[in-house]
């Protein structure tokens, strides 16, 4: 999801995107209900059913909770908890299908920043130019990694204009 706004403190937001569960992953975690369902059986089996219930929704309140944000607020890249910012980033790079599981696979640069999450297809590849910084790359998941590759040009370009 791409935005262009201005948060709380008046800052331009200029791309956002939480980088959910794949709804088969949500699915998945689901099963926990069950399992936490049978052990409660023995005793009643209403119990039983609530136990399974809760435990459902914990599971799945905690994956979506949990679920890292990229977001490009003031010339910053913020992908999960790490932040960097666009001025000492070379030019961005999509990819996704044959390309992504590429760089997801045997393109996976062992000293590259990763943010890379299961069942979002997209990447972007964003060289590094800040020749201090050990990272020489980052490599972000995004389900429109076209969009985001483009918000962090115009970024750029606006650094440029600015400075």
């Amino acid at each position: 999801m791409q935005k262009t706004s201005t948060g709380a403190a008046g800052s331009a937001l200029t791309y956002r995107e939480r980088l959910t569960p794949s709804l088969w992953a949500i699915v998945g975690a689901a099963v926990a209900a069950p399992m936490a369902a049978m052990v409660f059986v023995p005793f009643d089996t209403t119990l039983a059913l609530v136990a399974g219930g809760l435990v459902a929704v914990l599971v799945i309140a905690l994956m979506l909770a949990a679920a890292p944000t990229v977001e490009l607020v003031d010339g910053m890249l913020r992908a999960g908890r790490a932040h960097i910012p666009v001025a000492v980033l070379g030019r961005p790079e999509a990819a996704t299908g044959a390309e992504a599981r590429t760089l997801r696979g045997p393109g996976l640069e062992r000293d590259a920043w990763h943010l890379i999450r299961g069942g979002i297809d997209g990447l972007v590849r964003v060289p590094v130019t800040d020749p201090a910084d050990p990272t020489p790359v980052w490599v972000v998941s995004s389900r429109t990694p076209d969009r985001l590759a483009a918000a962090i040009r115009r970024a750029q370009q606006a650094d440029r204009d600015l400075g």
